[in-house]
């Protein structure tokens, strides 16, 4: 009872705080604390980000623990990252692990593994390790690019705000306002004239369905038409006609002789002037030609 002291116990609560002061960093690293696992070597030229305890992922799984970084003063492109993996976790040959970060800044390295058909890497040889060109690394590439552009942008934005501050873009926007207030009123217009035909539509197809059948009896009837016949008629007809013209042309028949005889033409003329002669003297003599007496008697 007289070695358990107070100094003593007050010695190994520390021990024992320290202990697991110790084990609990290691947990909160990530490390393990009772089995190794398989140790590789990973060559760098960068570990940018990457740190001891930053987890290593295997197809999105994580497989083991980065251990330790170690730098190499006299050659500082030849970095050397020691991971441990879990002892089941086997790397075939090819593989390449990459230096990833998401966009809130956390690191992890990435085994992308080679094909499993072929050969293992050996627990302690080396593995190539490279930088992921992520969305950051990506976004860091193209910084240059921005900065060129960014004259070029202050330009445009000069040129927009000029012609922001033009009068004649508040015209033109007033312009505008007034064409699709006038487009508002055609369209409601199309509107009531669209519904007016809509109306409509079912009277004029019942009168376009009447003509169609008033054009199909009509057609009937055209079909039912002795056209043949009725040409024959007409052949007929102007046969006839043929034959009268032919005989007003010759000297036969009285009708050819009033057109063609002179002679008689002559007759008829003087006829015409013998009875208009005797027409002017009857106007003139009248008591000539007419005797009337109450008496009876005659009056030369």
């Amino acid at each position: 009872m007289k070695f358990f002291t107070k100094e003593v116990q007050i010695a190994l609560v520390t021990i024992v705080a320290v202990v697991v002061l110790f084990f609990g960093m290691q947990f909160l690293k990530g490390l393990t604390m009772f089995s190794a696992g398989n140790k590789y070597i990973v060559k760098f030229n960068d570990v940018t980000g990457l740190s001891s305890a930053s987890p290593v992922y295997a197809n999105g799984v994580k497989v083991g623990t980065v251990e330790s970084i170690d730098y190499d003063y006299t050659r500082p492109d030849n970095i050397i990252a020691v991971v441990g993996l879990d002892e089941q976790m086997q790397v075939p040959e090819g593989t390449v692990a990459e230096i990833a970060s998401d966009l809130l800044g956390n690191v992890r390295l990435v085994l992308k593994l080679g094909d499993f058909g072929g050969h293992r890497i050996a627990v302690g040889d080396t593995i190539y390790g490279q930088q992921q060109m992520g969305l950051m690394s990506k976004a860091s590439a193209m910084v240059p690019q921005i900065e060129q552009m960014l004259p070029k942008l202050d330009s445009i934005l000069s040129h927009v705000n000029a012609l922001l501050a033009d009068p004649a873009l508040a015209g033109s926007l007033h312009n505008v306002e007034q064409i699709t207030s006038k487009l508002t009123v055609t369209t409601d217009e199309l509107h009531r004239l669209s519904a007016e035909l809509n109306r409509q539509v079912p009277g004029m197809m019942t009168k376009a369905d009447d003509v169609l059948d008033h054009t199909n009896t009509l057609t009937k009837n055209l079909s039912d038409i002795d056209v043949a016949g009725m040409m024959s008629k007409v052949d007929q007809t102007l046969k006839n006609v043929e034959q009268m013209s032919a005989q007003l042309n010759s000297k036969e028949g009285s009708l050819g002789l009033l057109m063609r005889d002179p002679e008689l033409y002559n007759n008829l003329n003087a006829t015409m002037m013998h009875a208009d002669s005797l027409m002017i003297d009857l106007k003139s003599h009248p008591k000539r030609y007419v005797h009337f007496s109450v008496f009876g008697k005659k009056d030369r």
